[in-house]
């Protein structure tokens, strides 16, 4: 959960899901659709379904392992997380770099090296060096820590560093200059036309991901990428009982992408079980509002949905 998502806004997501899922076997037994709902918000889904594949493949083996080697061949798990458990849990003496250890070791060596390429190899191959045989969880939470609150990307507080003396970016006077981080691809511009879609009796048409690309498995009104060609694609697959309205318009920024969302708000003629879903999609249902805290639904699934909400009855006779 810490990865990609800062620590404040993590701790209530973490709380409600250990509640949820408090063993590897509660987790490994729930259906995707519980462990995309605990998750919803965080964002980065992948990164749900790869924990629930883990904690499948722990129960599986009946175990836990110890060493990053074994923890490396487990789902999900890459290096950096790799190290932080097998040295905290497990007293391995192996090293470990996130976002905040690059950036001490980057300015404490003077690392010219982008840290999106080369500077991170150079940075892991410190980790190893310099980690002790002794308390070596101790060690790498200490980088960490001083990264996450004395070597900060900006202001650092070099006069309370305890490693200062040592610091050639600080004697180069460099501070500022350091990691060399590559910009980032600016998000690239994509429209979208979403449909909601509601019964009469007020239940929500939802369409559920594949399991692969965008939002894998992760239920939301369907929608289709474009503009004015698609947005007449999407309402042509579903039978309304009156051409649908313009209800609101959504912006979401991914890493990659800032989609701009045309949402269509309308009323369903009829149960959508003959409807041609997009390709993105492998299934579809219908829902009421309460049933959504057990499914797996975006941020900006929500967002649409908000959207078209229909007004409350007593609103719409005042008006």
């Amino acid at each position: 959960m810490l990865q990609q998502t800062r620590v404040d806004t993590v701790v209530p997501y973490f709380e409600r899901f250990m509640a949820r899922f408090p063993t590897p076997l509660a987790l490994a037994e729930a259906p995707e659709d519980q462990v995309l709902a605990a998750w919803s918000g965080l964002g980065y889904y992948r990164r749900a379904r790869m924990l629930h594949a883990g904690a499948r493949a722990v129960v599986e083996r009946s175990s836990m392992p110890h060493d990053r080697e074994g923890l490396l061949a487990l789902p999900g798990i890459g290096r950096y997380t790799a190290g932080a458990i097998a040295s905290i849990a497990f007293d391995e003496a192996v090293g470990l770099v996130d976002g905040n250890v690059a950036r001490v070791f980057a300015r404490l060596f003077a690392l010219d090296d982008d840290m999106r390429g080369a500077g991170m190899k150079r940075a892991e191959k410190l980790a190893e060096e310099l980690v002790p045989e002794e308390r070596p969880g101790d060690w790498n939470q200490a980088l960490m820590e001083l990264g996450a609150t004395v070597c900060t990307p900006r202001s650092p507080s070099c006069e309370r560093c305890p490693v200062a003396a040592s610091c050639r970016a600080r004697r180069e006077g460099r501070v500022d200059e350091l990691p060399v981080v590559r910009e980032k691809a600016k998000p690239k511009p994509q429209r979208v036309q979403a449909l909601v879609a509601r019964t009469k009796d007020g239940r929500v048409l939802l369409a559920r991901r594949r399991s692969t690309g965008l939002f894998a498995g992760l239920w939301e009104p369907p929608s289709l990428d474009g503009g004015e060609a698609a947005k007449d694609e999407l309402l042509a697959r579903f039978a309304l009982v009156a051409p649908a309205r313009l209800a609101g318009r959504v912006t979401h920024v991914l890493s990659h992408r800032r989609l701009a969302v045309d949402v269509h708000a309308g009323v369903l003629a009829r149960r959508p079980a003959g409807a041609k879903l997009p390709d993105a999609y492998e299934t579809a249902g219908l829902f009421a509002e309460a049933d959504l805290v057990d499914l797996g639904v975006s941020t900006l699934a929500r967002k649409i949905l908000a959207s078209a909400r229909p007004a409350p009855r007593a609103a719409r006779r005042s008006r």
